[in-house]
C-alpha cells in the first residue's frame, strides 16, 4: 500500500493505492473513518500508518488528474478505484460518479435512484464515508432545500468545489 500527499487549492490531499486502484483521497489534516466492506469502521490515519509514502505511477496519474481538475480542465475521471464500503455503500458511491460536472443532486435523488426512496439519511450517511473525494463527487449532493449540508472537509470547501465546476462548466 502506498501514499502520496499534494497540495491542492483546497488543503493538503492525501492519495492512497493498493493493488493497483485508488483507494482513498481525502484531505489530510482531517480526521477521516470509513466503513469497511464488512461495515466496520476505520480511521484512516489508522489503516495508512505502515504505507510506504511514495508516488507511484497510479498515484502520480491520480494527482495529474486533479491539477486538470482544479484548473477546470478535467470534468470525468478515468482512473481505477476500489473504495472499501458495504453493497450500499458501493451502489451510492456509483450513482454519484453519474452526477454531471456542474450539477447537483439531492439526497432524495440519489436515494430514488439506488431503489431505496425513503433512505436519503442512509445515502448522506454513504457520502460520509466516502473514501475518494472529489473523483467520487459527493460534493455534488446537497439538502432538499438546496442548501449545502453536510461535508468532511467542511462547507466551505464543499461550496469551493461546485463554484470550480460552475465557474470552469460546459
Amino acid at each position: 500500500m502506498y501514499q502520496y500527499f499534494m497540495a491542492s487549492p483546497i488543503g493538503k490531499l492525501r492519495l492512497v493505492e493498493d493493488a493497483g486502484f485508488i483507494k482513498e483521497i481525502s484531505l489530510a489534516d482531517v480526521p477521516a473513518a470509513r466503513l469497511s466492506s464488512e461495515g466496520k469502521v476505520i480511521k484512516s490515519a489508522e489503516t495508512y500508518v505502515g504505507a510506504a509514502t511514495e508516488k507511484t505511477e497510479i498515484l502520480a496519474e491520480a494527482e495529474r488528474q486533479l491539477r486538470e481538475y482544479f484548473a477546470g480542465v478535467r470534468k470525468i475521471f478515468d482512473l481505477p478505484l476500489k473504495p472499501d464500503g458495504t453493497a450500499f455503500f458501493q451502489s451510492v458511491w456509483s450513482e454519484l460518479q453519474e452526477i454531471p460536472y456542474g450539477e447537483t443532486r439531492t439526497y432524495g435523488d440519489i436515494a430514488r435512484a439506488v431503489g431505496k426512496p425513503t433512505a436519503a439519511r442512509a445515502v448522506g450517511m454513504a457520502n460520509h464515508h466516502n473514501p475518494i473525494m472529489i473523483v467520487i463527487p459527493c460534493h455534488r449532493v446537497i439538502g432538499a432545500n438546496g442548501k449545502l449540508v453536510g461535508y468532511a472537509g467542511g462547507l466551505d470547501v464543499k461550496q469551493r468545489l461546485i463554484d470550480l465546476e460552475k465557474n470552469h462548466g460546459c
